[in-house]
Parts: structure tokens; sequence; C-alpha cells
């Protein structure tokens, strides 16, 4: 299979990014190689905007006290006071698509991207480098996650697994097994999460949720029974392990992901994130859909926005607090209906 007939074939199943009109232009230019020898592509910087509120985001972590948000034309915001102001990070190197954040404490963090790129930051997010691109085809990743300032693992398009030791100097990929029903690996790898016991998660396409003992360096399927796509998921403080994704499905584990059941949501809008808030779990989806559960996650109530806004990240805030980013930056507050 030539790679542009296994692009073809694998993209519309990353209905998150098409559903909310993300796909961004490469974002790349033509630089002459050094001695002459032709042009390569390389990144170009991302732009600062009076508007950059406003830009459509993808993901958002807490760096300590501090709210950082990552989303298209290499945005990222920072916000000191949980939310209620924003302001654009000073220097980001690339100006595609960013698709997730992970910070190991205050200062150490990392965002990733389309065309395989990985920033690093040590001081916030204030500033950023580039660790890793990859040119010779935009193999997006879509979730990362460090466990300390120096351990950690990316994922993304068609199985893509990274794993750094070295606090992302050298990423080495990581060969997945093949899946239960035989073949390659090429599921699509959509969000990372860990439990408190160490394990690490990963929501991934065709109902299967991927699980590392290791910290990244081996991997197991577990199949829950679903057939469709999981965007996100959240591990709770009491063991609860969520998945959710298309069509307001979500599903629960309350064994350690050895077994999972269908949790009803009261709504058939596709689900983006999962964030556990103080005693709280909260989802947001398309169509402004925002589900809430208080018996960490047995059931759910729901609301909707009226402006129906489609809604991509949450972070928590504060002990108590929610903060909301959409295909329209920030989310302001609005009317919403049962």
């Amino acid at each position: 299979m030539t790679p542009l007939s296994r692009f073809s074939r694998t993209r519309p199943s990353l209905l998150l990014t098409l559903a909310l009109g993300l796909l961004a232009g490469p974002a790349l230019v033509l630089a002459q190689a050094p001695g002459g020898g032709g042009t390569a592509l390389t990144p170009s910087p991302a732009v600062r905007s009076s508007a950059a509120t406003q830009a459509p985001m993808l993901g958002a972590a807490r760096a300590g006290k501090r709210i950082v948000a990552v989303g298209d034309y290499g945005t990222i915001l920072l916000s000191d006071d949980d939310g209620q102001h924003f302001r654009q990070a000073g220097s980001v190197p690339v100006s595609s698509t960013l698709t997730a954040v992970s910070f190991a404490d205050e200062r150490q963090g990392w965002a990733v991207g389309h065309w395989g790129a990985i920033l690093h930051t040590a001081d916030g997010g204030e500033t950023w480098s580039v660790q890793r691109t990859d040119t010779a085809e935009d193999r997006p990743l879509f979730s990362v996650h460090f466990f300390d300032a120096r351990e950690g693992v990316a994922v993304g398009l068609w199985s893509l697994v990274l794993k750094t030791r070295d606090g992302g100097n050298t990423w080495t990929p990581v060969e997945l097994p093949a899946p239960p029903e035989g073949g390659k690996a090429d599921r699509n790898l959509f969000k990372l999460f860990a439990s408190a016991r160490g394990s690490l998660f990963v929501a991934a396409e065709r109902g299967m949720v991927l699980r590392s003992d290791d910290h990244g360096d081996t991997w197991r399927y577990l199949n829950t029974g679903y057939k469709g796509s999981f965007w996100s998921g959240t591990a709770l403080a009491n063991g609860s392990l969520l998945v959710a994704g298309l069509r307001g499905t979500l599903y629960r584990s309350t064994d350690d992901g050895r077994s999972w059941a269908p949790v009803a949501t009261g709504s058939k809008s596709s689900l983006t994130d999962l964030v556990a808030v103080g005693g709280r779990v909260v989802g947001v989806g398309l169509d402004g859909v925002q589900i809430e559960s208080t018996d960490s996650g047995a059931s759910f109530s729901w609301t909707q926005r009226d402006d129906r806004l489609s809604m991509t990240a949450a972070v928590a805030a504060g002990a108590d607090g929610l903060v909301r980013f959409s295909k329209r930056g920030v989310v302001q507050p609005g009317p919403t209906h049962n």
C-alpha cells in the first residue's frame, strides 16, 4: 500500500479535526538546504496576533498554577488567573496545528501536533523550542503525556508511538503489537491518560483502549465492545476509567480496564474531552454539549449551549472550576438548556 492510499483510507477517521474544520495548511516553508543541495521543508514560526484568544484550540493543561492551551496556527495561550485572562506565548517556532500539551511541573512542558512536531518549554510556556519534526509526511501527533521531567510518551496517526527518557532530546519509536483481529497496527491513537497506579492508557479508534504498565515501553489492547472512535479518556482517583467519543458514547471500567460498560450521557453529540474537576467529571463536545457526573461516571446529566458552539478541550481551574476551549478560542459563559 502506498503512503497516499494509506492516507486516503485512514484520514476520514480523523472526524474530530474534520468536524471542527481544523485541518490547517502546511505552515512550512521551502528553505535552501546546507551546501546548496536543493531545498527542504522547514517550520515557520507562529504569528503573534491580538486575536489569538479566538484561534481554534485543541488541548490544554496546567503548569502549576498556570493554564496553557494549544491550537491552530501554532497558537499557545497562557493564563495566570485561572482562565479569566489569556495572553499569547512569546515565542513559538511552528505555525502548524498543535493538538495537545503536557507539563511535568510548573516549568517543564511539551506540546505536539502536525508534521510530527514536538515542542519543549523550560519556562512554563513563555518560550518554546523544536525537539522533533518529520516533514517527510504529515503524520500528526494527537496526545502527549510526561511522567516526570525526563520520561514521556507521544501518540498519533497510524499507531505512531514515541518514547523519550531524556526529556525529549531523543524520541524512539515504539512498535505496537498486531491488533486482536490481526493485520498491522494502524489505529489512530487520540488521547493518553494515566491512572494513579502508574498505568498509561490510550483512547483510540475502533472501540479500542490501549494499556501500558511500563511507561509506554510495551502495550496491549483492551476491547471495550464498542466499534466507533474514542477521542478522550480520564482516570479517576477511585480507580474508575472513562473513555468517550463519537455520538455521545461513553464507556466506564471499575476493574482496572478488565471489563467495560456503556454509560448513557443523554446526548448524541460527539465528546471531545473529559476532565476530573473536584468531585465531578465533566465532558465537553460538539454542538455545545456538556455532560457532568457527580458519582464517578456511573451516571451523567447534560446541558447544551444555546449557540451550539462546538467545544474541543477543557481544563480544571481553581478548586472546582472549569475553563473550556472551542473552534473559536476561549469559551465565554453563555445560556444553556437541557
